[in-house]
């Protein structure tokens, strides 16, 4: 059900929103996402969630005004803002340096990362790039869960997630090398299959590092799901984490070879 109500938002924010909406949209994704990241890092500590969410959502908005392209200036001064939420912390003053860097972890993961959507969204050929980019995560994970259920016996990381395998991960790889060249004979012209196979492969291996990144901060932070917002997935930074870094990693490859 959630998926019935979510794909086809998703297809139509990419494909046929205005561009102030889709940034809006995100936005709110982002500040959503920062919240369910403070709650599990700093649970029950309601001044200093609200600092984190503060601090990462003032880089958001700053990633969004910038687009990524000089931001350096207002980051920095962001950055200093971040060290300073460490004061607001009640506790001792090892416990305080401790929480800190949890603080800027969740800032720069959450609010300045996951607004590299919207700058791909930028891009001149944005909305076709987000689409394959979906594709290639998506039909990674699907084919990961049915290849990994099926097949799978090694286990792939077993500290951080203990249901994902070797096979999954070279299931995922399968799917999201075959959801890739189908979706760029639709989607793009002027790439060589090289190119495209390349930048597949490379966004799988992405794909599956940011999911097992989101793990081992649920694992360290003791917690199953990082929310409850999406009914059968869990919360948001349970759908973006294997896409964040793919996402940002598309918008960077795009800046330098593809400007």
């Amino acid at each position: 059900m959630t998926a019935s109500v979510g794909i086809p938002l998703l297809i139509w924010l990419i494909g046929w929103s205005p561009p102030e909406v889709f940034a809006g949209f995100f936005f709110l994704i982002t500040v959503a996402a920062l919240r369910e990241y403070f709650v599990m890092a700093l649970p029950n500590r309601w001044q200093q969630q609200l600092g984190g969410i503060v601090f990462g959502t003032s880089l958001a908005f700053v990633s969004l005004v910038c687009g990524q392209a000089n931001p350096a200036v207002f980051v920095g001064a962001l950055l200093i803002f971040g060290f300073l939420v460490g004061l607001l912390f009640r506790a001792r003053l090892v416990n305080r340096l401790t929480w800190l860097p949890r603080t800027l972890l969740g800032g720069l993961y959450v609010g300045y990362l996951v607004p590299f959507f919207v700058v791909l969204f930028r891009h001149p050929d944005g909305r076709a790039w987000l689409f394959w980019l979906f594709l290639v995560i998506m039909a990674g994970d699907t084919a990961a869960f049915f290849v990994g259920h099926r097949f799978g016996t090694r286990r792939l990381a077993p500290l951080i997630s203990p249901g994902k395998t070797v096979e999954g991960a070279w299931g995922y790889l399968a799917g999201a090398v075959i959801g890739g060249s189908l979706g760029a004979v639709l989607l793009f012209k002027q790439f060589s299959w090289l190119e495209i196979f390349a930048l597949t492969v490379t966004l799988a291996v992405l794909g599956q590092l940011g999911d097992l990144f989101e793990s081992w901060l649920k694992r360290v932070f003791a917690v199953k799901d990082s929310g409850s917002i999406l009914p059968g997935h869990g919360g948001l930074l349970d759908r973006l984490d294997s896409l964040i870094f793919p996402a940002v990693f598309t918008t960077t490859y795009l800046r330098i070879f593809h400007s």
